[in-house]
């Protein structure tokens, strides 16, 4: 629904437009005649009731608000006939979220709520260049019987997400209200999720916290990084607080619990503290970033990429209160077993160490 777009995609969507960077439509509205000036982001907000005014100055901060063509900020003052466009990289979604036959781990379900344990490979959502075959459609078929869920309604359905290559705990909804009061529970920070990770190095110490304002890296749009505050307006204040469960030579398993819930949040984080995720590719976790230049030593990583054939990175707890009951729920889950496997692999190589 119009109304609620730019609530609904995702934070990183908002990528800032580059020259001659080709931009599809989303939507376009025309000023009318006896409209009083006023400023964009208040005339948005009119025009799109359920849209959050903040969300919308994002959305101009990285020039994807257009009138008569060209970028805004959110103080522009629109005037009548002005015509307001909202522009994004990729083209408006042409496509039906279909029922596929897709393996799901639901952890619990009710009338309300599922909560799947996604397992790693598989995408949240549709988007470009993953029109089907993602945790959606998978949904979908899972409740194909259910006459009152509608996978293609954008007031129900994925309450967050989590990447691609990350497996763990994702939380759907089966209503509108439910969405909504989970939803606010996310915004609220209110949420508690833990994540355990195995990064490279020697984590020192035994827990701290990472603060760091994320926004796209100037120099490779597909990678976030840290910015100091205030430095970017586009960063977005972020905060990790991780803790050591083990150490085991050259990575350490660590457990990350996120005050706020940003994209690639822990992996930019501890990468930014020199702790990269173990076979992170994107972030350069796929190199040996500690150890010896012995060939067994190089055998044994490249076997271990081999094992997890991505980032090290599980979303393993997840709290919340039940939008119906007012219960508040916890959930754990197993770690899957590529990197169950990995880290058995790594604890082998230590006592290979210490017995010699």
């Amino acid at each position: 629904m119009a109304e609620d777009f730019l609530d609904e995609i995702e934070e990183d969507e908002f990528d800032g437009v580059g020259e001659g960077q080709e931009l599809f439509e989303h939507f376009r509205f025309v000023v009318d005649k006896g409209q009083a000036i006023t400023r964009i982001d208040k005339y948005l907000v009119n025009c799109m009731s359920n849209t959050s005014r903040n969300r919308i100055q994002e959305a101009a901060e990285a020039g994807n608000i257009l009138a008569n063509g060209k970028p805004v900020k959110s103080n522009y003052r629109a005037k009548p006939l002005d015509v307001i466009t909202i522009v994004l990289a990729y083209p408006p979604n042409e496509f039906q979220i279909i029922p596929q036959d897709i393996p799901l781990n639901i952890v619990y379900e009710d009338d309300e709520i599922m909560l799947v344990n996604k397992q790693p490979d598989l995408v949240v959502h549709p988007g470009f260049g993953n029109f089907d075959g993602t945790l959606l459609n998978a949904v979908a078929w899972h409740m194909k019987d259910n006459p009152g869920f509608d996978a293609n309604d954008s007031r129900i359905g994925l309450v967050h997400r989590i990447d691609k290559d990350t497996s763990g705990l994702i939380l759907i909804a089966k209503t509108e209200e439910a969405k909504t009061l989970l939803g606010k529970q996310f915004f609220d920070k209110t949420t508690q999720r833990r994540y355990q990770a195995l990064v490279w190095g020697n984590v020192k110490e035994d827990e701290g916290i990472i603060i760091g304002a994320l926004a796209r890296d100037p120099r490779d749009r597909m990678l976030f990084t840290v910015f100091p505050e205030g430095e970017n307006p586009a960063a977005k204040h972020a905060v990790t607080h991780y803790k050591v469960i083990e150490r085991m030579a050259y990575v350490t398993l660590v457990e990350c619990r996120l005050e706020t819930g940003r994209t690639h949040q822990i992996r930019v984080h501890m990468k930014h503290i020199g702790h990269t995720l173990f076979n992170d590719e994107r972030y350069g976790g796929h190199d040996i970033l500690k150890g010896t230049t012995a060939a067994k030593y190089k055998q044994f990583v490249k076997n271990c990429f081999e094992i997890c054939p991505r980032q090290a990175l599980h979303a393993k707890t997840l709290g919340f209160v039940h939008p119906r009951t007012g219960e508040m729920m916890h959930f754990e889950s197993e770690l899957p077993d590529d990197m169950q496997q990995l880290i058995d692999k790594w604890r082998n190589y230590v006592k290979f160490l210490d017995e010699e």
